[in-house]
């Protein structure tokens, strides 16, 4: 199977000095892929070097640039031959299986709404991430595109997710955890409670309440919040990662002791930082839309936005978008059953 991604080259902090070397190294390491570079060509011609020519890879033309700071609204509006915004023309138009942008994620996810438009069942688009766990990873949503949700949205968060870790790690029935502040079903304010009772009922494999520390213990596969908790928590995560990293290093420049103490420790510093290295678990995916876009962080550095095209190619050649399609349908055809039987 051919699966070909189209790549916003302009969008992020760093723009095309990383996003195409991140494209060419990505390229050599899938043969099965086709990349589409969108981007102004001028730009875009000299970083692919010996690439010319390529069956496998082709650039799109595209005058306009969105800014890391620019008001989605506008972006959406009077940017219309942006990279960005011809990205995702491009899976509208079912010449690219996903689209990858390191961009504005305000803009990113207006011109995905607008242009894809929304899977039938499916009220809101969400963010979702993968998040380092002491057993591997969790899939968290929502990480920020709805401040406020009800009951019916954290479902619909829950049956996307599930049906991606399905798709994407071939696993059966992934556990869903709904993260509160606390385990006990009396816990948590009345959207959370009514979410927790419509997740009881949808057929999941639910296992209740998950907190906070829960996320990185690993207790659920997919762990699910309304956008502006889990951006919250996110950042929070972030932050608090990095300080630790600082400390650490601080520690260890203490003294000559503290610098022998790691030298001695190099190796096992190395698998650690290798280990929870942000970098690894780049790439949230837009979910709820009649197509795939893949935000990767802003300031990704190479490694970090290869990863981002990777998660990309995952969930398309795994067909995510099919599977969550297929899981509404079945529980719109439910749901119009249990109408009938009233």
């Amino acid at each position: 199977m051919t699966t070909r991604i189209a790549i916003d080259c302009m969008g992020g902090d760093h723009g095309p000095s990383v996003t195409v070397p991140a494209a060419i190294r990505f390229l050599a390491e899938h043969p099965a892929a086709h990349l589409v570079l969108v981007g102004q060509e001028d730009v875009l011609r000299p970083l692919i070097g010996n690439r010319v020519g390529d069956p496998r890879l082709r650039i799109v033309h595209a005058t306009e640039v969105v800014g890391m700071d620019e008001s989605p609204a506008l972006a959406l509006r009077n940017k219309k031959d942006s990279s960005m915004r011809v990205a995702v023309n491009l899976v509208k138009a079912g010449e690219a299986d996903v689209c990858v942008s390191a961009g504005n994620t305000g803009a990113l996810m207006a011109i995905s709404r607008f242009v894809l438009k929304m899977l039938p069942g499916i009220d809101r688009p969400a963010i979702c991430a993968p998040l380092p766990t002491a057993r591997g990873h969790t899939h968290m949503l929502d990480l920020g595109a709805n401040v406020d949700c009800g009951p019916e949205h954290l479902l619909q968060f829950g049956i996307m997710g599930a049906m991606l870790v399905e798709a994407m790690e071939h696993k059966e029935r992934p556990t869903v955890g709904l993260l509160n502040i606390g385990e006990e079903e009396i816990k948590g304010n009345e959207v959370v409670k009514a979410a927790a009772e419509l997740l009881r009922a949808s057929g999941l494999n639910f296992i209740g309440n998950v907190e906070g520390d829960g996320i990185y213990k690993g207790e659920a596969d997919v762990v699910v919040c309304d956008g502006f908790v889990g951006n919250v928590a996110l950042k929070t995560s972030e932050g608090l990662a990095q300080m630790l990293a600082s400390a650490l290093k601080s520690e260890f420049k203490r003294n000559w002791l503290t610098k022998i103490a790691a030298l001695i420790a190099i190796s096992v510093l190395n698998n650690f930082k290798k280990r929870f290295d942000h970098r690894r678990y780049n790439g949230a995916i837009l979910l709820g839309l009649k197509g795939i876009s893949v935000k990767s962080h802003g300031s990704a550095d190479e490694l970090a936005f290869g990863n981002a095209i990777s998660r990309a190619y995952d969930a398309a050649e795994n067909r995510a978008l099919e599977r969550i399609s297929a899981r509404m349908a079945q529980l719109a055809a439910a749901q119009a059953v249990a109408v009938e039987n009233v």
